[in-house]
């Protein structure tokens, strides 16, 4: 059974990829692993423009469902991706003269006490109590308890952290600015013997920010977390006996909504503003007198949520990180209208629905995320908490086209692979350059695994070494030269490269004797304007689960010369626990899996050598592991290498 081919453009219509960033400042971009200089993003796309396609794909079927995610399913109706669900309507929640009235005059700036004049004013206070569906880490809390922040497997002592300046990495900047860590002290252990550390710890962060400030602290994404975790966790900062800090307290959540009125234009990415958005409604709906903020609040919170998620759910940052904190925000929020005994807009309940699937999609058979655009293995137990959290009951999302994340289920066996260009640079978090690496893992077991952890650099993974795990060569996939398919920069962000990738995914009918399975082949034009070469990557997953075939082709393209030779390295990273023993003719490597299965990887024309790696496991903390690499050097005129990983019997 067969699907048109079908092709994803993102920026550089004629193809080219361009190589507008090389040798500026004699560093270049595309090189793995080089700290580089800022550089301009011609990859442009426009928010939620969707790929040019050509046709419409078949999906296969897939039977085989991990416990974890049943686990995570509440008792209600399956929603099927794709089919019941359809996108919402992303313009303003529809209210009567009034309301609209009230929201326009508080968009251009009028406070609440001039729309509603005769309305006595009160002192700041909060209206409900919140109840969050999210779970913390208690052992995240215990730590704060006994004096650390605890995050990614690094303890920082409370009393040594800088509460402002620009001195933290990425990772503690959002849990410090955005107190993400509330969560987990509420969770280790009863609110009374939590809440003169909260306070403890809050009124440090408030006397190191007395005023907003160019600093994190206040970046709009940080201030909207922070906004809506203090409004969300009131009772653990309120409840204590000191009413001049809960006076000080309740001060600080209205004049940061205030700010976040001000300034929520001013967000770096389209997360961060959603962030922004969220803080500002459910302030509306806690504060008092908070009417007109709510209405100003869903308005642009679902504007921002329009420009956030593709048409198949996916961020387009394209990160499951990005994904799950988009989720978290919107489950919380719901919280805050549960609280008021309210109904959120119908927009927050689809674009929620609409959210899940995909990053279902990213989970293996122990239930836990795949390594892509910089996230670890986030665990099984953090996933299914979050899934019965948002309420959603779904299959993952196996044919994300926009997203870009194929997946394939076969019996116990599941194939992740990465089908679409990297998010353009304006989207992207912590970019990677991953198109057409893949993953592959049966049962509980991973077998080719991404690095991973560029997200989390900052613990236990140095921040020096983000770069490098954003590089290509971190990926299971083909590099030439060791040059990134698109060119990594600075600060998360991605440069020229990949600009089209083209997708079939097609079934393979059973043919004499042999089970059925299913192709997948995609190809890029990354290495077009340095090389002349397009690399395509088919694999070939049996319904059985047991062998995977793959053949990665260079194929020349344009008129670039095709004299020479090149360096080719195919990487293939293995799962952590793997034993390892390499064939007597050097083309083969027998893995020994943690549930004492074989399985052999075999090249179908070059040695394979066994080096090292590192991969990035659930808690964001580096592990030791090992990678299959075949190189070899070949003509600018292209090349074929076939592979095969094989379950022996």
């Amino acid at each position: 059974m067969a699907s048109p081919r079908l092709t994803i453009v993102r920026g550089d219509p004629d193809g080219s990829g361009g190589a507008a960033n090389d040798g500026a400042s004699g560093a270049d971009p595309h090189r793995s692993g080089l700290p580089l200089g800022d550089g301009i993003d011609p990859l442009r796309r426009e928010a939620r423009t969707p790929p040019r396609m050509t046709g419409k794909s078949a999906s296969n079927a897939d039977p085989f469902e991990t416990a974890q995610i049943e686990a995570a399913q509440i008792e209600t109706g399956v929603i099927e991706p794709g089919r019941a669900l359809a996108l919402a309507d992303f313009s303003p929640p529809a209210v009567g003269a009034g309301e609209r009235l009230i929201r326009l005059a508080y968009a251009v700036g009028l406070p609440a006490s001039a729309i509603n004049p005769f309305r006595k004013r009160t002192a700041p206070r909060i209206t409900a109590t919140v109840s969050s569906p999210l779970q913390g880490d208690p052992a995240a809390g215990t730590a704060l308890r006994a004096g650390h922040f605890l995050l990614h497997g690094v303890k920082a002592p409370i009393a040594d952290v800088e509460f402002s300046g620009p001195r933290l990495s990425p990772p503690f900047e959002r849990l410090i600015h955005g107190f993400g860590w509330l969560t987990d002290l509420d969770a280790c252990a009863p609110r009374a013997q939590c809440t003169a550390v909260a306070e403890r710890i809050t009124g440090t962060w408030l006397a190191a920010n007395p005023a907003p400030n160019a600093t994190p602290a206040w970046d709009v994404g940080h201030t909207g977390h922070r906004l809506l975790a203090w409004l969300v966790h009131a009772p653990l900062l309120l409840s204590g006996t000191d009413r001049k800090f809960r006076a000080q307290m309740l001060g600080a959540m209205a004049s940061t909504a205030r700010w976040l009125d001000r300034h929520i234009g001013r967000a770096k990415d389209k997360l961060g503003e959603v962030a922004g958005w969220v803080g500002i409604t459910a302030a509306g709906l806690l504060l008092a007198d908070g009417r007109a903020r709510r209405l100003y609040g869903e308005a642009g919170l679902i504007r921002a949520l329009g420009d956030l998620v593709g048409d198949d759910g996916g961020v387009l940052s394209r990160s499951p990180l990005c994904q799950i904190e988009a989720i978290e925000l919107l489950v919380a929020l719901k919280a805050c209208y549960a609280a008021v005994r309210s109904d959120p807009p119908p927009q927050i309940d689809t674009i929620l629905a609409l959210l899940v699937p995909p990053l279902l999609a990213m989970l293996h058979g122990d239930g836990a995320l795949g390594s892509w655009q910089g996230s670890g293995a986030v665990s099984a137990h953090r996933i299914s908490g979050l899934v019965r959290a948002s309420g959603v009951r779904t299959r993952p999302l196996r044919d994300a086209r926009q997203w870009g994340y194929q997946r394939v289920s076969a019996q116990r066996a599941i194939l992740q692979f990465d089908a679409a260009p990297p998010p353009a640079s304006r989207h992207a978090r912590e970019g990677c350059a991953s198109t057409l690496a893949f993953e592959f893992s049966h049962g509980a077991d991973r077998l080719i695994v991404n690095c991973g952890g560029a997200a989390v650099a900052g613990g236990l993974i140095p921040h020096r070494l983000a770069q490098g795990l954003r590089a290509t060569a971190a990926h299971s996939t083909l590099t030439i030269d060791d040059f990134n398919s698109t060119a990594v920069l600075i600060n998360g962000k991605l440069g020229s490269g990949v600009s089209e990738v083209e997708i079939d995914r097609r079934l393979l009918a059973p043919e004499g004797g042999n089970a059925g399975a299913t192709r997948l082949e995609a190809s890029h034009n990354g290495y077009v304007a340095r090389y002349g070469l397009t690399h395509r990557r088919v694999l070939i997953l049996r319904d059985d689960g047991t062998e995977l075939r793959g053949e990665d082709v260079l194929v020349p393209t344009g008129r670039k010369g095709k004299r020479g030779t090149i360096g080719v390295a195919l990487r293939f990273h293995l799962g952590p626990h793997i034993e390892l023993a390499q064939g007597q003719d050097g083309l083969g490597v027998t893995l020994a899996l943690p549930d004492g299965s074989l399985w052999q990887f075999r090249s179908g024309r070059d040695p394979v050598t066994v080096e090292e790696s590192i991969w990035a496991d659930g808690l964001g903390r580096p592990v030791g592991i090992r990678q299959l690499v075949v190189a070899a050097k070949i003509p600018r005129s292209g090349e074929t290498f076939s592979w095969l990983l094989k379950k022996m019997r």
